[in-house]
């Protein structure tokens, strides 16, 4: 084999850059998602699925705002990062969003404990992906009722109740 056609063994300088620049992008929102669930467990150690939705997703929308071209390139980045093929890719998180999704995955398997681990962390992914892919469309599209802050909060109410109903679907069995 051909020197050329190896893998390198060390990540190119362009995937550090690429994973600093996805922390810094994703860190304000693990952090946000941190402290809403440690005060929801704070204040009950079985919290139900919305309110769990709520502390997961509602930094999503906090840190990629209905209209707002900042907020449309983070969604975007995590479109990415959720649908690149590349391990690396999805490493660009980094632990601490590693250790906050763990913590979630534990949070919500208390509430709905009928669902197979697979099933719930298929579930939680579409938790990203609805509000990432919402906050795209938003900016990509925008239409003369969409964009404002009242849309933007409406768009939130719309998504935490459309998403805790479908983490709280019956499981679809294996």
């Amino acid at each position: 084999m051909r020197a050329a056609n190896r893998l390198p063994q060390t990540p190119a300088p362009y995937t550090k850059l690429l994973a600093a620049v996805a922390r810094r992008v994703v860190e304000p929102i693990t952090a946000a998602q941190r402290a809403g669930l440690d005060q929801l467990l704070a204040r009950t150690s079985d919290p139900q699925v919305s309110e769990l939705v709520e502390a997961f997703a509602g930094p999503l929308f906090d840190e990629m705002p209905a209209g707002d071209e900042g907020g449309a390139r983070t969604s975007r980045l995590i479109v990415t990062i959720l649908s690149d093929p590349a391990e690396e890719a999805r490493s660009w998180t980094g632990p601490d969003e590693d250790a906050v999704r763990e913590r979630y995955l534990a949070a919500f398997a208390r509430a709905l404990p009928d669902l197979a681990p697979e099933e719930l962390w298929f579930r939680m992914r579409g938790i990203l992906a609805v509000t990432a892919v919402d906050r795209v469309e938003v900016y990509n599209r925008p239409s003369p009722a969409c964009p404002t802050p009242v849309a933007g909060e409406a768009a939130r109410r719309w998504a935490i109740t459309f998403l805790s109903a479908a983490l709280s679907a019956p499981p679809t069995g294996h």
